[in-house]
């Protein structure tokens, strides 16, 4: 018996296939059937039930995963009490919305470097919903969404908050929501869902709204006076600069943005903990020296 089988043995029990166990190893499937036949053959009892669908651990499959869990827990304490940080291997995937990607992740990416200058980043900019389905699916480690995940399984680490503010084209001083468009975030996401209930209820019919995931398409086209909306100071920083745009108030103004750095608590990782407490600090820092 070793432990790359048991730890082989684990993701497969963790992600429910032998396909995406081999994925998230990098190792080839038929690797990873023989893994798993070579472990079966020592123990001298099957560990899964193995059918059309996912993957179904017996009952010693079951009394297997509980010790599977403590070695690699033991392993990560080991990694991280006694081993280098600078040392650390392997793929670390991370995921984050677009108003972090413009903010502060480069500095948070330069500071993992620094710790973990052997570790390869596979990074995902995308909406909090898909972000949200990539960590809980596995398919990625550590994300910075609009949070918390309300789920029993993910740890959540509070992040500084954006204010937003409510912007105009100075070549356009037309400020009446119910007369020029306004643009938002992505359809799927809460800000869109939050500021378009407030302002069907003050707009009504007459309302108009554009939908769009990037931001800095949304801040040119504020800037171009085809619409107005609301986003981070931080973000139209540049922008308010260079004399394109300016604030005005339509009488209320959207909840603050709140962000978290989510992971999923088990199987352990002091790298992706390390990271979110990471994440923090540069956010904190970032959120300190910049308008909000």
């Amino acid at each position: 018996m070793t432990f790359d089988q048991i730890k082989t043995f684990l993701w497969v029990a963790r992600l429910g296939g032998f396909r995406k166990a081999a994925e998230r190893l990098h190792l080839s499937q038929p690797a990873v059937s023989t893994r798993i036949s070579n472990l079966e053959d020592e123990l001298r009892v099957p560990l899964f039930e193995r059918g059309p669908g996912d993957v179904v651990l017996t009952k010693h499959g079951t009394l297997l995963l509980s010790y599977a869990e403590q070695m690699l827990f033991v392993e990560e304490e080991i990694k991280q009490r006694v081993a280098n940080p600078s040392e650390t291997e392997g793929l670390f995937r991370v995921g984050a919305s677009e108003t972090i990607a413009q903010a502060w992740l480069p500095e948070f990416l330069k500071a993992v470097s620094k710790q973990y200058p052997r570790v390869n980043v596979d990074l995902t900019v995308d909406i909090s919903l898909n972000l949200r389905a990539a960590l809980l699916e596995r398919r990625l480690d550590l994300v910075f969404l609009m949070g918390p995940v309300s789920e029993f399984s993910v740890e959540n680490v509070e992040l500084p908050a954006f204010d937003l503010h409510w912007y105009r084209s100075t070549q356009n001083e037309e400020t009446n929501l119910g007369a020029i468009p306004v643009i938002s975030y992505s359809s799927q996401t809460r800000p869109y869902r939050e500021l378009m209930s407030e302002l069907s209820r003050r707009i009504g019919p007459r309302l108009r709204v554009y939908a769009s995931a990037s931001l800095s398409a949304s801040l040119k086209m504020i800037a171009a006076g085809i619409a107005v909306g609301p986003y981070p100071r931080a973000l139209a920083d540049d922008f308010l600069k260079s004399g394109q745009i300016v604030e005005f108030n339509p009488g209320f103004r959207p909840k603050p943005l709140a962000f978290t750095a989510s992971y999923l608590s088990e199987p352990r990782s002091f790298l992706v903990e390390n990271s979110a407490e990471i994440a923090r600090e540069v956010a904190l820092g970032w959120d300190a020296s910049h308008p909000r």
